[in-house]
């Protein structure tokens, strides 16, 4: 009597070490087609920074003074902009990441972590695809700018980019994001649920947003600098606000050179975490 042997279940595989492209693009790509099959996700990112800064601008016009930390005869619309644009890019990188749970939850996060890719590749494919998101939707902003002041909507603006700025700014947006984006891995990879994420980051985005500078001037002194300068995102904004007003005087914030490593450093130490995290067990 001959018997069957009963096939039993393969191991997952065992992660190769290093980066292997071709995930890493398609993991992006799959991020970058989530967004455009959900439309209204770009109305809620440009909507409120928009409104934000038209409003803001009317508003603050008459008594916003730089207080020696810029040109004086800057507008508030002007000094404003780069800060509308960075809450752009803040919202969109961590916010990005949310599908990091919606994948654990629909057991595509599982299937990848079984597959033989490096985990590193899986991150930085995600964190590849949140940063296009959030620079896209930042540049879009800012190249709508001239516009609105062309149909008289900021009439307190005297804005025009050249080439040079605009991909010097879109190289500080992209290195900004990137660390962002792996900020908010670390939160959406010990979290299930959307909702606690969401809870968790609506008290930390807006502080962070706020102490870095992009609504009001660094103070001269006093905790408060402090704070600001302790902050990853002062620094990717003081190098957006070099490019774009290379005229002003920005002596109050950190050089560029400062500004360039802090950011690249934020970058790096986030996407060491958040690998490093994907290669723990997990129960």
């Amino acid at each position: 009597m001959s018997t069957t042997a009963i096939p039993t279940a393969l191991p997952p595989a065992t992660p190769t070490p290093g980066y292997s492209f071709i995930p890493v693009l398609t993991l992006a790509q799959r991020e970058l087609q989530r967004f455009f099959r959900q439309r209204s996700r770009l109305i809620g990112a440009l909507g409120q920074p928009l409104v934000f800064w038209l409003l803001f601008g009317a508003g603050f016009q008459g008594s916003f003074r730089m207080s020696g930390s810029g040109d004086a005869a800057m507008s508030f619309q002007e000094y404003f902009l780069p800060g509308a644009a960075m809450m752009i890019v803040l919202f969109a990188s961590i916010f990005s990441t949310i599908t990091v749970i919606q994948d654990r939850n629909e057991g595509f996060l599982q299937g990848v972590l079984v597959s033989p890719i490096p985990r590193s590749s899986f991150v930085l494919g995600k964190l590849l695809g949140g940063t296009a998101l959030a620079v896209l939707q930042a540049m879009l902003f800012l190249l709508l700018a001239p516009l609105l002041q062309f149909i008289g909507l900021a009439p307190q603006m005297n804005w025009s980019l050249s080439a040079f700025q605009i991909l010097g700014t879109t190289l500080f947006l992209a290195l900004t994001a990137f660390g962002l984006t792996g900020f908010g891995f670390l939160f959406a990879w010990k979290l299930d649920s959307i909702q606690g994420f969401h809870a968790i980051m609506s008290v930390l985005l807006m502080p962070m947003w706020l102490v870095s500078g992009a609504f009001f001037p660094a103070p001269s002194g006093g905790w408060l600098r402090y704070l600001i300068l302790a902050n990853p995102l002062t620094y990717g904004l003081a190098g957006i606000r070099r490019i774009l007003s290379p005229g002003a005087d920005w002596s109050a914030l950190p050089s560029m050179g400062t500004s360039i490593v802090v950011t690249v450093a934020f970058g790096a130490i986030c996407l060491a975490l958040a690998t490093w995290m994907t290669r723990r067990a997990q129960a």
